[in-house]
């Protein structure tokens, strides 16, 4: 007789295009689907990730949720859908989504919930009265849930010096596309094209949202330093944010500093690889609440060097192929640059190869979808 499959329902606040999201979409694109039956349920309509989904063989639903206060008619429509699917599984990722899958535990009381957890916490991070009751949430209700996949080593430890219990918790690196993330010269070359960067201008970039946990201004401030020392360097910001207002103040303190005719505001980009391609160095400047760095890992697969700040995972995954500074120290990230800019053409060479094969060895998609199925089907005695 054959086996019935088992349903999974992922669901998520939206398909915009994040770390965390970009992570769901990997993941669910390459589960097995001899094993698991896949449904996205997604919050928020748009964003740049829903037609790539979409155009998949996986089912999408958005629940077209109208806003922070449209929560009666939201959980109607989510928990009708849920009725209908019968899940065997439920996983939730990040914040909104995991409190929600409390609320869905007394509807659904026989069905394992998995909560996915994608940063590390930091009693310092800036987030509104929401964002502290939902944190607030789910350490008090961490003991309700099946099991919580974090995606870093730090964000376990966190974690776990809050509260959260330590016989639920698993670790699980995000996955890299090594496949799509890969050396790409023709690539950069024309985006560097596209910015008016010459081949002999050294490019160094921060990829990621333009919000505080990410520290743009301490890249600005070790921007400014590093042009003190080279005429030949450019310097970009590829990403957009939520609040304009924020980010007129970092346009403003690039103009404070002076480095407005060296910098770049790409906006937000869909040519991930040639962008990372584009690049000499890589840097992660955050502050805190980072995981693990998805940018981090593309541009190494792409065989970028990396100055990256010690905040959640970034030193364990850059290992000796980059450099590792302190957080909030632009001095210590200049430093670090410098270091990369002044290394030897065959050490430079030397450090790309390092850089991908770390990738290629250790943070693969077939480890992300292993895991997962492995620790779902675990749940389910299968």
């Amino acid at each position: 007789m054959k086996k019935m499959k088992k349903k999974i329902v992922f669901l998520i606040r939206d398909l915009e295009y994040g770390g965390a999201q970009r992570q769901l979409v990997t993941l669910v694109k390459e589960i097995n689907s001899h094993l698991l039956d896949v449904t996205v349920l997604y919050f928020y309509p748009g964003g740049a990730l829903e037609k790539i989904l979409k155009g998949s063989n996986v089912a999408v639903i958005c629940l077209n949720k109208k806003g922070r206060w449209d929560v009666v008619r939201f959980l109607w429509r989510l928990l009708s859908i849920l009725w209908q699917i019968q899940p065997n599984i439920i996983h939730t990722y990040m914040g909104e989504a995991n409190v929600v899958g409390i609320f869905l535990k007394l509807f659904f009381p026989s069905t394992p919930i998995i909560w996915g957890i994608r940063i590390s916490y930091s009693p310092d991070a800036a987030f509104d009265w929401l964002g502290n009751i939902i944190g607030k949430l789910e350490t008090f209700f961490s003991n309700m849930v099946d099991l919580i996949i974090i995606n870093s080593h730090s964000g376990r430890k966190d974690y776990l010096n809050i509260g959260f219990p330590s016989k639920k918790i698993v670790v699980i690196s995000n996955g890299i596309d090594t496949e799509y993330f890969q050396p790409h010269r023709e690539a950069g070359v024309k985006v560097r094209q596209e910015w008016g960067v010459s081949d002999t201008d050294i490019l160094i970039g921060l990829v990621g949202r333009i919000y505080p946990q990410k520290d743009h201004p301490n890249f600005l401030k070790a921007a400014a330093l590093l042009c003190q020392d080279y005429k030949y360097l450019r310097f970009v910001c590829v990403g957009t944010g939520p609040d304009p207002n924020y980010i007129q103040q970092l346009h403003h303190l690039a103009e404070e500093l002076g480095i407005t005719d060296r910098l770049i505001w790409s906006g937000a980009r869909g040519d991930m690889c040639a962008v990372h391609n584009a690049l000499d160095i890589a840097v992660s400047a955050s502050a805190f609440g980072e995981g693990f760095g998805n940018v981090i890992g593309e541009a190494m697969a792409c065989g970028v060097p990396c100055v990256v700040t010690d905040v959640g995972d970034s030193a364990w995954i850059v290992k000796d192929a980059g450099v590792v500074v302190p957080p909030g120290n632009p001095e210590a990230l200049a430093a670090g640059c410098r270091r990369i800019i002044t290394l030897p053409l065959s050490e430079k060479m030397l450090l790309k190869e390092k850089a991908r094969k770390i990738i290629l060895t250790h943070f693969s998609v077939k480890k992300l979808v292993e895991s997962t199925q492995l620790h779902c089907l675990n749940l389910l005695g299968t």
